[in-house]
Protein backbone atom coordinates (compact mmCIF):
# COMPACT_ATOMS: atom_id res chain seq x y z
CA UNK A 1 0.00 0.00 0.00
CA UNK A 2 1.33 3.45 -0.97
CA UNK A 3 2.45 5.36 2.11
CA UNK A 4 1.90 9.10 1.75
CA UNK A 5 3.92 9.77 4.85
CA UNK A 6 6.91 8.04 3.29
CA UNK A 7 6.43 10.06 0.12
CA UNK A 8 6.25 13.32 2.09
CA UNK A 9 9.40 12.47 4.03
CA UNK A 10 11.24 11.56 0.84
CA UNK A 11 10.20 14.85 -0.79
CA UNK A 12 11.26 16.80 2.27
CA UNK A 13 14.64 15.04 2.23
CA UNK A 14 15.15 15.91 -1.44
CA UNK A 15 14.25 19.57 -0.85
CA UNK A 16 16.54 19.72 2.18
CA UNK A 17 19.42 18.25 0.18
CA UNK A 18 18.79 20.71 -2.63
CA UNK A 19 18.76 23.66 -0.21
CA UNK A 20 21.92 22.41 1.46
CA UNK A 21 23.62 22.10 -1.89
CA UNK A 22 22.67 25.65 -2.81
CA UNK A 23 24.03 26.95 0.49
CA UNK A 24 27.27 25.00 0.10
CA UNK A 25 27.65 26.27 -3.44
CA UNK A 26 27.12 29.86 -2.37
CA UNK A 27 29.56 29.42 0.48
CA UNK A 28 32.17 27.99 -1.86
CA UNK A 29 31.77 30.85 -4.33
CA UNK A 30 31.30 33.56 -1.69
CA UNK A 31 35.02 34.30 -1.24
CA UNK A 32 35.52 35.06 -4.90
CA UNK A 33 32.32 37.12 -5.02
CA UNK A 34 33.28 39.27 -2.00
CA UNK A 35 36.83 39.67 -3.24
CA UNK A 36 35.60 40.82 -6.64
CA UNK A 37 33.15 43.31 -5.12
CA UNK A 38 35.84 44.61 -2.75
CA UNK A 39 38.30 45.16 -5.58
CA UNK A 40 35.65 47.03 -7.55
CA UNK A 41 34.79 49.30 -4.64
CA UNK A 42 38.46 50.03 -3.88
CA UNK A 43 39.11 50.85 -7.53
CA UNK A 44 36.15 53.25 -7.68
CA UNK A 45 37.15 54.92 -4.40
CA UNK A 46 40.74 55.37 -5.55
CA UNK A 47 39.51 56.94 -8.76
CA UNK A 48 37.18 59.30 -6.89
CA UNK A 49 39.90 60.26 -4.37
CA UNK A 50 42.33 60.94 -7.19
CA UNK A 51 39.79 63.13 -8.99
CA UNK A 52 38.94 65.02 -5.79
CA UNK A 53 42.64 65.57 -5.04
CA UNK A 54 43.20 66.89 -8.55
CA UNK A 55 40.25 69.29 -8.20
CA UNK A 56 41.50 70.46 -4.77
CA UNK A 57 44.97 71.18 -6.19
CA UNK A 58 43.42 73.08 -9.09
CA UNK A 59 41.26 75.15 -6.72
CA UNK A 60 44.22 75.81 -4.41
CA UNK A 61 46.32 77.02 -7.34
CA UNK A 62 43.46 79.29 -8.45
CA UNK A 63 43.00 80.63 -4.90
CA UNK A 64 46.73 81.32 -4.59
CA UNK A 65 46.71 83.26 -7.87
CA UNK A 66 43.63 85.27 -6.84
CA UNK A 67 45.13 86.06 -3.42
CA UNK A 68 48.33 87.23 -5.11
CA UNK A 69 46.25 89.40 -7.45
CA UNK A 70 44.27 90.88 -4.55
CA UNK A 71 47.45 91.56 -2.56
CA UNK A 72 48.96 93.35 -5.55
CA UNK A 73 45.80 95.29 -6.32
CA UNK A 74 45.05 96.36 -2.72
CA UNK A 75 47.66 99.14 -2.45
CA UNK A 76 46.50 100.57 -5.78
CA UNK A 77 42.84 100.49 -4.74
CA UNK A 78 43.39 102.39 -1.48
CA UNK A 79 46.34 104.61 -2.41
CA UNK A 80 45.91 108.08 -0.87
CA UNK A 81 42.26 107.34 -0.15
CA UNK A 82 42.52 109.21 3.16
CA UNK A 83 44.79 111.87 1.69
CA UNK A 84 46.63 112.82 4.88
CA UNK A 85 43.62 112.69 7.23
CA UNK A 86 44.09 112.16 10.95
CA UNK A 87 42.10 109.16 12.21
CA UNK A 88 41.32 108.03 15.75
CA UNK A 89 40.67 104.59 17.23
CA UNK A 90 38.53 104.14 20.34
CA UNK A 91 38.08 100.85 22.17
CA UNK A 92 34.86 100.65 24.13
CA UNK A 93 36.01 98.06 26.63
CA UNK A 94 39.12 95.89 26.38
CA UNK A 95 41.72 97.08 23.84
CA UNK A 96 43.00 94.68 21.17
CA UNK A 97 46.59 94.76 19.94
CA UNK A 98 45.51 92.97 16.75
CA UNK A 99 42.77 95.46 15.89
CA UNK A 100 45.13 98.32 16.76
CA UNK A 101 47.80 96.90 14.45
CA UNK A 102 45.39 96.16 11.58
CA UNK A 103 43.68 99.56 11.79
CA UNK A 104 47.02 101.37 11.92
CA UNK A 105 48.35 99.44 8.92
CA UNK A 106 45.17 100.10 6.91
CA UNK A 107 45.08 103.82 7.72
CA UNK A 108 48.78 104.17 6.85
CA UNK A 109 48.26 102.26 3.58
CA UNK A 110 45.44 104.65 2.71
CA UNK A 111 47.65 107.69 3.20
CA UNK A 112 46.26 108.65 6.61
CA UNK A 113 47.62 108.89 10.12
CA UNK A 114 46.32 107.05 13.18
CA UNK A 115 46.80 110.00 15.51
CA UNK A 116 44.84 108.96 18.61
CA UNK A 117 44.16 105.59 20.23
CA UNK A 118 42.18 105.37 23.47
CA UNK A 119 40.47 102.60 25.42
CA UNK A 120 37.49 103.48 27.61
CA UNK A 121 37.40 101.52 30.84
CA UNK A 122 34.11 99.58 30.87
CA UNK A 123 32.13 99.08 32.98
CA UNK A 124 32.45 102.75 33.84
CA UNK A 125 34.09 103.61 37.13
CA UNK A 126 31.41 106.17 37.98
CA UNK A 127 32.64 106.66 41.52
CA UNK A 128 36.19 107.34 40.36
CA UNK A 129 35.10 109.67 37.56
CA UNK A 130 32.79 111.60 39.90
CA UNK A 131 35.60 111.92 42.45
CA UNK A 132 38.04 113.20 39.82
CA UNK A 133 35.40 115.64 38.52
CA UNK A 134 34.85 117.22 41.97
CA UNK A 135 33.87 120.85 41.71
CA UNK A 136 31.97 120.34 38.42
CA UNK A 137 28.40 119.17 37.88
CA UNK A 138 29.86 115.82 36.69
CA UNK A 139 30.60 115.11 40.35
CA UNK A 140 26.97 113.93 40.47
CA UNK A 141 27.57 111.33 37.74
CA UNK A 142 26.65 108.48 40.08
CA UNK A 143 23.11 109.74 40.62
CA UNK A 144 22.07 110.95 37.17
CA UNK A 145 21.73 108.64 34.11
CA UNK A 146 21.11 111.69 31.90
CA UNK A 147 24.36 113.23 33.13
CA UNK A 148 26.23 110.08 32.06
CA UNK A 149 24.99 110.52 28.49
CA UNK A 150 25.96 114.21 28.46
CA UNK A 151 29.38 113.28 29.81
CA UNK A 152 29.75 110.72 27.01
CA UNK A 153 28.85 113.41 24.45
CA UNK A 154 31.50 115.71 25.89
CA UNK A 155 34.08 112.93 25.62
CA UNK A 156 33.06 112.24 22.00
CA UNK A 157 33.36 115.89 21.03
CA UNK A 158 36.70 116.23 22.79
CA UNK A 159 38.04 113.05 21.23
CA UNK A 160 37.55 114.19 17.63
CA UNK A 161 37.95 117.95 17.92
CA UNK A 162 40.50 118.55 20.65
CA UNK A 163 37.76 120.48 22.47
CA UNK A 164 37.78 123.75 24.33
CA UNK A 165 40.36 124.38 27.04
CA UNK A 166 37.85 123.82 29.89
CA UNK A 167 36.74 120.49 28.39
CA UNK A 168 40.35 119.44 27.88
CA UNK A 169 41.09 120.26 31.50
CA UNK A 170 38.14 118.14 32.68
CA UNK A 171 39.17 115.18 30.55
CA UNK A 172 42.69 115.50 31.81
CA UNK A 173 41.36 115.26 35.37
CA UNK A 174 39.24 112.14 34.77
CA UNK A 175 41.63 110.44 32.35
CA UNK A 176 42.97 107.83 34.78
CA UNK A 177 39.51 106.74 35.92
CA UNK A 178 37.92 106.89 32.44
CA UNK A 179 40.62 105.44 30.18
CA UNK A 180 42.59 102.23 30.49
CA UNK A 181 44.91 103.16 27.61
CA UNK A 182 45.89 106.30 25.69
CA UNK A 183 48.33 106.65 22.81
CA UNK A 184 49.02 109.67 20.63
CA UNK A 185 47.53 113.08 21.25
CA UNK A 186 44.17 114.82 21.32
CA UNK A 187 43.93 116.57 17.99
CA UNK A 188 41.31 117.29 15.39
CA UNK A 189 40.27 114.01 13.76
CA UNK A 190 38.57 113.42 10.41
CA UNK A 191 37.45 109.86 11.10
CA UNK A 192 36.97 107.53 14.06
CA UNK A 193 37.33 103.75 14.18
CA UNK A 194 35.27 102.13 16.95
CA UNK A 195 35.85 98.65 18.41
CA UNK A 196 33.55 97.34 21.13
CA UNK A 197 33.62 94.44 23.57
CA UNK A 198 30.90 93.61 26.07
CA UNK A 199 31.20 91.79 29.38
CA UNK A 200 28.51 89.20 30.08
CA UNK A 201 28.80 89.77 33.84
CA UNK A 202 27.45 93.32 34.04
CA UNK A 203 24.67 94.27 36.40
CA UNK A 204 21.64 95.90 34.73
CA UNK A 205 22.64 99.23 36.25
CA UNK A 206 26.20 99.01 34.94
CA UNK A 207 24.99 97.94 31.49
CA UNK A 208 22.61 100.90 31.32
CA UNK A 209 25.32 103.35 32.40
CA UNK A 210 27.73 102.00 29.77
CA UNK A 211 25.09 102.19 27.03
CA UNK A 212 24.21 105.77 27.92
CA UNK A 213 27.87 106.77 27.85
CA UNK A 214 28.51 105.00 24.53
CA UNK A 215 25.41 106.54 22.93
CA UNK A 216 26.50 109.95 24.16
CA UNK A 217 30.04 109.48 22.85
CA UNK A 218 28.86 108.55 19.34
CA UNK A 219 26.35 111.42 19.38
CA UNK A 220 29.15 113.83 20.26
CA UNK A 221 31.32 112.51 17.41
CA UNK A 222 28.41 112.81 14.95
CA UNK A 223 27.64 116.35 16.15
CA UNK A 224 31.12 117.43 15.10
CA UNK A 225 30.51 115.87 11.67
CA UNK A 226 33.17 113.15 11.88
CA UNK A 227 32.34 109.71 10.35
CA UNK A 228 32.52 106.70 12.70
CA UNK A 229 33.14 103.13 11.53
CA UNK A 230 32.66 100.13 13.81
CA UNK A 231 35.08 97.24 13.28
CA UNK A 232 35.58 93.67 14.44
CA UNK A 233 37.51 90.56 13.45
CA UNK A 234 35.95 87.77 11.37
CA UNK A 235 35.77 85.38 14.34
CA UNK A 236 34.36 87.97 16.78
CA UNK A 237 31.56 86.52 18.88
CA UNK A 238 29.07 87.91 19.56
CA UNK A 239 29.17 90.26 16.60
CA UNK A 240 28.75 93.95 17.36
CA UNK A 241 27.47 94.81 13.86
CA UNK A 242 23.80 94.92 14.99
CA UNK A 243 24.83 97.36 17.74
CA UNK A 244 26.67 99.54 15.21
CA UNK A 245 23.69 99.43 12.85
CA UNK A 246 21.33 100.50 15.64
CA UNK A 247 23.54 103.58 16.16
CA UNK A 248 23.52 104.26 12.39
CA UNK A 249 27.26 104.03 11.90
CA UNK A 250 29.07 102.06 9.20
CA UNK A 251 30.71 98.78 10.08
CA UNK A 252 33.33 96.29 8.88
CA UNK A 253 33.11 92.73 10.22
CA UNK A 254 36.32 91.30 8.69
CA UNK A 255 39.10 93.74 9.55
CA UNK A 256 41.57 90.84 9.52
CA UNK A 257 41.10 90.41 5.74
CA UNK A 258 42.44 92.69 2.97
CA UNK A 259 38.88 93.32 1.79
CA UNK A 260 37.91 94.39 5.31
CA UNK A 261 40.82 96.81 5.54
CA UNK A 262 39.89 98.28 2.15
CA UNK A 263 36.26 98.58 3.26
CA UNK A 264 37.36 100.44 6.40
CA UNK A 265 39.22 103.01 4.32
CA UNK A 266 36.33 103.53 1.93
CA UNK A 267 33.93 103.86 4.88
CA UNK A 268 36.20 106.45 6.51
CA UNK A 269 36.26 108.25 3.17
CA UNK A 270 32.48 108.55 3.24
CA UNK A 271 31.04 105.32 1.77
CA UNK A 272 28.42 104.34 4.34
CA UNK A 273 27.16 100.78 4.91
CA UNK A 274 27.75 97.45 6.64
CA UNK A 275 30.62 95.66 4.91
CA UNK A 276 32.12 92.20 5.33
CA UNK A 277 31.38 88.50 5.09
CA UNK A 278 28.76 87.92 7.80
CA UNK A 279 25.01 87.67 7.27
CA UNK A 280 24.61 91.19 8.70
CA UNK A 281 26.74 92.73 5.94
CA UNK A 282 25.19 94.60 3.03
CA UNK A 283 28.13 93.75 0.77
CA UNK A 284 31.79 92.78 0.89
CA UNK A 285 32.89 96.22 -0.31
CA UNK A 286 31.14 99.49 -1.05
CA UNK A 287 30.12 100.24 -4.59
CA UNK A 288 32.60 102.85 -5.71
CA UNK A 289 31.44 104.89 -8.67
CA UNK A 290 34.04 106.37 -10.94
CA UNK A 291 33.71 110.10 -11.55
CA UNK A 292 31.80 111.14 -14.63
CA UNK A 293 33.95 112.18 -17.56
CA UNK A 294 31.19 114.08 -19.29
CA UNK A 295 30.20 117.72 -18.79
Amino acid sequence: MFDYRYHALSLAAVLFALALGVLIGVAIGDTNLVSSAKNGIVHNLNAEVGEARSQAEHLQDRLTREEAFATTLYPLAVHELLNGRSIGLVFLGEPSDKINSLARAAVTQGGGNLATVVAVRLPLNLTGIAHDAAGTHYAALNSSPQLIERFGELVGRQLVSGGARVEAELLSRVRSSLLSAFDGQLTRLEGLVVARTVSSRLTPEAAEADTRFEDGLLAGVAAVGVPSVGVELTAAEPSQVPWFKARKISSVDDLDAPAGQAALLYALAGNAGAFGVKSTADSLLPTVRSPSSGP
